[in-house]
């Protein structure tokens, strides 16, 4: 008699457990929320000395909310970490961007890193390896459709210069 009481606490446990009550407007959907609006995202990263805008790059992709996307521009650079070994930098610009949130006010979190050979005087250190410059600009913005948004900028530590992450978002579908 007692293995059956203990039984049936154990199956009254495992089937309260596994159904937990939800708010109906935050109960879990058997099947996942689907995301069918699409944004068209125009990054400039804009280069500016004393204030005054010097050149721009311009960066464009396609996404819908809860996807990741990376844009890369580049060259593989191989250094020698041992005799004989050897890792790949990625040198150039690497743009990687995720969207999620409401359909009407998404979020956008952006990674930019862009970084370059020193000039040539600095090319490279004592053990003969590449010098590298970097510049790595970082993210989260709830995006305003059709018009630019500053995700942020950074000064250059060995100049005059600050660069600039701009972006405008435009929804394309539904």
């Amino acid at each position: 008699m007692q293995k059956i009481i203990w039984s049936f606490l154990l199956a009254a446990t495992v089937v309260l457990a596994s159904s937990k009550i939800w708010p109906q407007d935050t109960a879990p959907s058997s099947t996942p929320e689907k995301h069918d609006i699409t944004y068209n995202l125009e990054f400039s990263l804009n280069e500016l000395e004393d204030g005054k805008k010097i050149n721009t790059r311009h960066y464009s992709i396609k996404l819908t909310s809860g996807s990741n996307r990376v844009l890369k521009i580049g060259t593989r650079v191989p250094v020698e970490t041992e005799q004989g070994k050897f890792q790949y930098l990625d040198v150039g610009t690497n743009l990687r961007a995720h969207m999620y949130g409401k359909d009407d006010a998404p979020i956008l979190d952006v990674d930019v890193d862009i970084s370059n050979f020193a000039i040539p005087d600095q090319a490279t250190h004592s053990g003969g390896q590449p010098l590298l410059r970097q510049i790595l600009i970082s993210g989260s913005q709830t995006l305003i459709f059709d018009k630019p948004t500053v995700v942020g900028s950074v000064d250059d530590p060995n100049s005059k210069r600050t660069y600039q992450l701009e972006v405008v978002a435009t929804k394309l579908s539904r």
